[in-house]
């Protein structure tokens, strides 16, 4: 699976932007899929997920109420809609998947995740 995050740039704090998360290679709704991020000096960490058909979703608390993840598995696409941003959203957001999984917890950890993608820097100016 090759994945191509695009997306993000500068951004006022209290602004919005959307990323975007190409898939190819493989059978895109046969992968859950989700967004992490990482500043320097800090581990990577998770932003949202959702799930192969879309109806699960997941957020971090820090997050919560201000991003939207969304898929079009026709696209082979995920989206990260994200409001109200806050200087401490800036980072890199990466863009993840691993086949899917049943009846278990969506998975959080980076080292859940098989494939991923390059990156898109985030900075959100105060």
């Amino acid at each position: 699976v090759q994945l191509q995050a695009s997306g993000g740039g500068l951004v006022q704090a209290g602004g919005s932007t959307r990323l975007s998360c190409a898939a190819s290679g493989r059978t895109f709704s046969s992968y859950d899929m989700a967004w992490f991020r990482q500043v320097p000096g800090k581990e990577r960490e998770i932003v949202a997920g959702i799930g192969w058909s879309g109806k699960n979703t997941y957020y971090a608390d820090s997050v919560k109420g201000r991003f939207t993840i969304s898929r079009d598995n026709a696209k082979n696409t995920m989206y990260l809609q994200m409001n109200s941003l806050k200087p401490e959203d800036t980072a890199v957001y990466y863009c993840a998947t691993v086949p899917r999984a049943f009846n278990r917890a969506f998975r959080t950890l980076p080292a859940e995740y098989d494939y991923w993608g390059q990156g898109t820097q985030v900075t959100v100016s105060s």
